[in-house]
């Protein structure tokens, strides 16, 4: 291994801590306000989660959407051109639309929910803000 690819490798490998970093870092204590504490009457309305909510479970889902959202970052935009900012607000995008597809469209299908227009506006409105916040920090976290 020459000392360019070893020094490669760990700048991949430190752009893949910060992609990690630069989701859990705001997702965690905005998934925590949103849903415990701003929105927290109308979830309870709705009627779909715990009464005790397993903060670790939580936590632990989302450290594993962390490590296959950076992982998966620099592979959907490789080599991408054009500005960071760009870059970032198109992959929260894509990988949004995918989160929501399973976070919220999923999860209205499935459970019995008080009010699917409620639970769908305020999953949408998390997802949003949520992808709005991470993408540009994970093209930050992997840019070259």
């Amino acid at each position: 291994m020459s000392i360019v690819s070893a020094a490669e490798g760990s700048k991949a490998g430190r752009n893949f801590w910060l992609g990690v970093a630069a989701y859990l870092v705001p997702t965690f204590p905005l998934g925590f306000f949103w849903h415990l504490a701003w929105f927290e009457d109308r979830y309870r309305t709705l009627a779909i989660y715990r009464a005790d909510p397993i903060i670790s479970l939580g936590l632990a889902s989302m450290a594993v959407q962390a490590l296959i959202f950076s992982w998966a970052y620099p592979r959907l935009f490789p080599v991408y051109r054009g500005s960071t900012l760009k870059a970032g607000l198109l992959y929260g995008l894509v990988m949004g639309l995918l989160s929501w597809s399973f976070t919220t469209l999923a999860v209205a299908a499935k459970h019995p929910v008080g009010s699917i227009v409620d639970y769908m506006m305020l999953e949408t409105g998390f997802t949003f803000v949520q992808f709005l916040i991470v993408g540009p920090l994970m093209a930050l976290a992997h840019r070259n």
